[in-house]
């Protein structure tokens, strides 16, 4: 008996640890955009699910946003169309919109929301298509100060919170593809591929969330890369602001997106380790997390972790 007791404390120390994080997240709502090694590992994969779900029992209201780069570029191979990139965006031809759209909402949604419910009757999957969820405009990136057509690749123009919402008061796990209907006159019953980070930024505003979670392959924002692996842990939106002219092309739209959520109402956006299994509940339930939090200037940059 003694030695069931002592085996078991360890466990029973880290649920009470954890206990003023679960008190004051409770309610409330968590996007998560869902990318790099974690979406192309099994173990990783296995692994967000039971974060994601873990997050839901405790009370919280996770979100997950995805893209499928890895998945979309090797679908484009299989099918003979060429993978280019400007300004750090896919090239998007209507051809290659047809490969996005089946990608992201009937495979990658498709076995994201299928991990979810191994553990119950939870995850719902829609992309931004569904009930005008996100809408886009096409958008032309600068290069070299002159504006460059890359197809169908969209800029987030409005959120459209309710059938989101409506899934959460269901108690429900809305999993959202990062595929966005067009406003465009005249291109009305098209779509855009939109940037996942970009998406899980306005939607995260959009349904006033308390935090963003960005997982990426890297440690977080790193001080003075590549001279220093030192990781910036917690920074404001100023301080963000300008290091943006600095940052590898990769790191920019992640980076641009915790910026746009924190200056509009969502308290803390964070890019984490998603090649550290668990790394969503170390972020939000320990003292040390496992990655770059960037929080609102001014009075409120002081808030809760």
């Amino acid at each position: 008996m003694s030695t069931r007791k002592h085996t078991a404390l360890p466990k029973a120390q880290i649920l009470i640890e954890a206990l003023p994080w679960l008190t004051r997240h409770r309610g409330k709502t968590v996007v998560i955009k869902f990318g790099g090694n974690a979406m192309v590992d099994d173990e990783l994969k296995a692994a967000f699910a039971q974060d994601v779900v873990f997050l839901h029992h405790a009370g919280l209201k996770p979100v997950v946003v995805h893209g499928g780069g890895p998945q979309i570029s090797a679908q484009l191979d299989r099918q003979g169309l060429v993978s280019e990139f400007k300004a750090g965006l896919r090239v998007t031809t209507p051809e290659a919109m047809d490969v996005v759209r089946m990608v992201l909402a009937g495979r990658v949604q498709r076995e994201l929301v299928g991990l979810l419910n191994e553990h119950g009757p939870l995850a719902v999957g829609l992309t931004g298509e569904d009930a005008h969820t996100i809408t886009a405009t096409r958008h032309r990136p600068l290069i070299d100060g002159e504006p460059v057509d890359i197809g169908r690749v969209g800029e987030v123009t409005a959120i459209d919170t309710g059938a989101v919402e409506a899934l959460l008061a269901d108690g429900r796990i809305p999993v959202v593809s990062s595929i966005a209907r067009s406003q465009d006159e005249g291109d009305k019953g098209h779509v855009y591929n939109v940037n996942a980070d970009t998406a899980a930024a306005a939607l995260a505003a959009a349904l006033g969330a308390e935090t963003l979670m960005v997982l990426t392959d890297v440690e977080g924002l790193y001080e003075d890369w590549p001279r220093s692996d030192e990781v910036i842990s917690r920074l404001t939106a100023a301080e963000l602001e300008k290091l943006l002219p600095e940052l590898s092309s990769g790191m920019v739209p992640k980076m641009r997106g915790c910026l746009h959520a924190v200056r509009n109402g969502v308290q803390t956006a964070r890019v984490i380790d998603g090649r550290v299994q668990h790394a969503i509940l170390l972020e939000i339930f320990t003292d040390e997390g496992v990655g770059t939090m960037v929080v609102p200037d001014g009075p409120t940059q002081g808030a809760p972790a």
